[in-house]
């Protein structure tokens, strides 16, 4: 790719450069590339682009402020950089998040010729405060999709008193909370990735890789009754192949999503949580019924089991705030 020396159209001044000028329209030409590299390439979300855009062109502004060109970025200057940011209070997981985009930027560039060497291979990131996150009980779970319905229509929850809508949110609970997908992976369903025959979804998640996820019979009862009494009662010519609809017809957005978790959760007094959390809740109730922990991060689409093992803390945690509980000598 060959940058121009001088930017052309609006957002060109988005990024300082250095005070020697070498690097003068370089920036948003290089952010614009790095951000294609991003989506194309890598396959990374809408979320994590603009995340990491975001932190490369903290990196440019940090470097050019102190009269470096792109190609002259080095360990001291990512290392100052980082720890301006510590400094300002940024939280462990952020900064984690920018050696992230420091090494995924630095190794691109490389490739790019715009740097001689990558100078982020020495680069650590801080260990982050994990934080347990709150799971519901099995119970809890049962009580939150009773829920839904009875805040669409009253005390009843016979199937055919509810609307559409209530049928819809069932089925987003019992499907959340029955596969343990992420709320974009759920809302990204078509018709055509509902195996009913052999209750698996096929799901696209990070990084757009596939995969099968099983789902239980009390969701597949809560899918099919939403496909047979509540989609064709919101669908429009604008709803193409889309499994969840919204009240206009279109697809189910992610935000809507949320809201429909929250309101369900707070209605049983749980804790405030949104999808992630039934998805938690998913991913733990499994291992503490004995599955195995592989199995468990392939359903979920976890790419490092690393990220998986959280749920072991998160059932142990549990196992020990029963035992103060119960134990008379806890």
């Amino acid at each position: 790719m060959t940058y121009p020396n001088r930017a052309d159209g609006p957002g060109s001044g988005d990024v300082p450069e250095a005070r020697d000028g070498s690097d003068v329209g370089r920036g948003s030409a290089v952010l614009a590339d790095f951000a294609e590299y991003l989506r194309f390439e890598k396959g990374r979300s809408a979320h994590t682009i603009r995340a990491y855009s975001g932190d490369v062109r903290g990196l440019i502004s940090f470097a050019g402020a102190r009269g470096a060109a792109i190609s002259e970025i080095d360990l001291g200057l990512l290392r100052a950089w980082l720890a301006e940011h510590t400094r300002r209070g940024a939280a462990r997981t952020t900064v984690a998040r920018q050696v992230s985009s420091a090494k995924t930027f630095c190794a691109w560039a490389v490739r790019e010729g715009l740097l001689a060497n990558d100078p982020s291979t020495r680069l650590q990131a801080p260990r982050a405060h994990r934080t347990l996150p709150a799971v519901l009980t099995a119970e809890q779970a049962a009580a939150a999709v009773s829920a839904v319905s009875s805040a669409h229509n009253g005390d009843s929850t016979t199937e055919d008193n509810l609307g559409p809508i209530a049928l819809r949110d069932r089925a987003i609970l019992e499907l959340l909370y029955g596969s343990g997908i992420r709320v974009g992976e759920l809302c990204g369903l078509d018709l055509d990735d509902v195996d009913s025959g052999r209750r698996v979804l096929r799901v696209i998640g990070k990084g757009d890789k596939q995969r099968t996820v099983p789902f239980g019979i009390p969701a597949d009862h809560a899918l099919q009754t939403w496909l047979s009494h509540g989609r064709p009662r919101l669908a429009t010519d604008a709803s193409g192949a889309a499994l969840l609809l919204g009240v206009r017809g279109g697809r189910l957005n992610q935000r809507t999503a949320r809201t429909v978790v929250a309101s369900a959760v707070a209605a049983i007094d749980g804790p405030q949580m949104g999808p992630h959390g039934l998805r938690h809740s998913a991913a733990t109730h499994l291992l503490e019924g004995g599955a195995d922990l592989r199995v468990v991060q392939e359903l979920l689409g976890h790419s490092s089991l690393a990220t998986t093992q959280l749920y072991t803390h998160v059932s142990v945690e549990r196992l020990r705030a029963a035992h103060r509980q119960a134990h008379p000598r806890a």
